[in-house]
């Protein structure tokens, strides 16, 4: 049960917020709410009415698909499923690159420029609209209720993106304050930061915290290393989005913080995708996204196969966003959670395509291959993995106290060539820390081999 001031921020304040800058958040997550004990089926239906509203509207609105649709010969209001969008092309960074205007909806008003660097560090322009912003924060809430939190509670949120630490003016901060969140910048980890962080953290005993699973779970070691306990802080759930979450990150926040971790996935181009539900699934949000997974040739595959992750984000109209090419790796399930909820299931998220690395031999594996050899030595504090070309691998290391690098890099190179080849040169350099991302995230592994196209992954 949420305190007084909760359902007073939740009920009346944000609302207000939301009715001020013209959004209609709080009628779609009343809707969302309702629509996701639908059935599977039922919930297809709004899916598939919003898709064809969607490219009807795009039809005679943005130049770039008028255009498009007029060179096919596709006509929108003829679409029956979700699968008649295999007739039209998939949408990549480097065709938004060239089009940045022509996708703009001629009759748009009041969108917001955003831009997105991405691994080849070549920013990504595009435009947001009310309606799209609307929508990815009432799933965002819908999900967040999921975990009995709700806002107005206490949030600590962990996080670098310039954007919001862009706008940490007066008026941002008092907004802040009547919503009882706290921001602390995640761009710089050193020990003197992380133990203000840990104190800021003890001080505000936030009910949920939210952020990178990198920078909280460094918190988390930081604060077991120095001997602060982070159990009796009474946080309910801690929400981890825009990186991988990967399982020893999840098993020391959890044990450290006493609480489970949420699982989320999404981005300020593709929108919010899925989150994770308390019964353990990442559930799609299927009344705005129709998630594909494709092959290495662009061919659908079935559930239980991995592929390429595609979204049609079905709330953008004055800036379309239809089979956009995320550049992730997942698999859709077949299965519905055992939660009774009707939205679909993504199976598993393994990662951007970059996060794989390519044996001397071309057989692809994903970057967990390396990170186990890592992982498992005590003497390794902190690393990064940077594959520069197939017989040239970088390794990163930050060693921990007292450890021997002579005898740690010889260990490492061993482990490393018997996954990428004996003839792999393994580059090790030991460093005092390892900077995160300019945009704050952190990146364990960074491929810049491109797998060949009838290469299949590997464990």
């Amino acid at each position: 049960m949420s305190d007084p001031y909760t359902r007073i921020v939740s009920g009346v304040l944000f609302p207000l917020q939301e009715r001020f800058k013209k959004h209609n958040t709080v009628q779609v997550r009343k809707a969302m709410e309702a629509s996701q004990w639908l059935s599977e089926d039922a919930i297809g239906d709004i899916q598939l009415q919003r898709l064809r509203q969607l490219l009807v509207s795009v039809a005679s609105t943005v130049p770039y698909y008028r255009n498009l649709f007029e060179k096919l010969g596709f006509d929108p209001a003829s679409v029956t499923s979700v699968r008649d969008l295999e007739r039209l092309p998939f949408l990549t960074k480097e065709v938004i690159r060239a089009n940045t205007d022509a996708l703009k909806a001629v009759n748009a008003t009041g969108l917001a420029r955003f831009n997105t660097g991405g691994s080849s560090g070549v920013p990504l322009i595009f435009f947001i609209g009310t309606e799209r912003v609307s929508h990815d924060v009432a799933a965002k809430w819908r999900a967040t209720r999921w975990w009995d939190v709700d806002i107005g509670d206490r949030e600590m949120v962990v996080w670098g993106s310039p954007i919001e630490l862009g706008t940490q003016d007066r008026l941002r901060q008092l907004r802040d304050r009547f919503m009882r969140t706290e921001l602390i910048p995640a761009f710089e980890m050193s020990d003197a930061k992380v133990d203000g962080f840990i104190e800021r953290i003890r001080k505000w005993r936030p009910k949920m915290l939210f952020g990178y699973p990198s920078a909280i779970g460094h918190i988390a070691k930081r604060a077991e290393l120095s001997g602060q306990r982070l159990d009796d802080l009474g946080v309910k759930v801690v929400f981890c989005t825009s990186e991988r979450l990967y399982d020893h990150q999840r098993e020391t926040i959890e044990r450290l913080f006493a609480c489970p971790v949420a699982n989320g996935y999404g981005g300020r181009d593709a929108g919010f995708i899925a989150h994770q539900c308390p019964h353990g699934s990442m559930h799609i949000t299927a009344e705005d996204i129709v998630v594909e997974i494709i092959d290495e040739q662009g061919r659908l595959v079935p559930p239980g196969v991995s592929g390429e992750i595609v979204v049609t984000h079905l709330a953008t109209p004055d800036y379309p966003f239809i089979r956009y090419r995320t550049g992730d790796v997942g698999t859709l399930s077949d299965e519905l959670c055992g939660c009774g909820r009707g939205l679909p299931v993504l199976k598993d998220i393994q990662g951007r395509a970059t996060d794989f690395v390519v044996a001397a031999d071309g057989t692809v594996m994903h970057g967990l291959s390396l990170i186990y050899i890592l992982r498992d030595l005590p003497q390794v504090e902190a690393f990064k993995i940077v594959q520069e070309r197939l017989d040239l691998t970088r390794v990163m290391i930050v060693c921990a106290p007292g450890a021997d690098a002579l005898k740690l890099s010889s260990v490492v190179r061993t482990g490393f060539k018997q996954r990428l080849g004996d003839n792999v040169h393994i580059d090790i350099e030991v460093v005092k820390d390892i900077p995160a991302e300019k945009s704050g995230k952190f990146r364990y592994v960074i491929s810049h081999v491109k797998p060949q196209q009838d290469a299949a992954p590997h464990a």
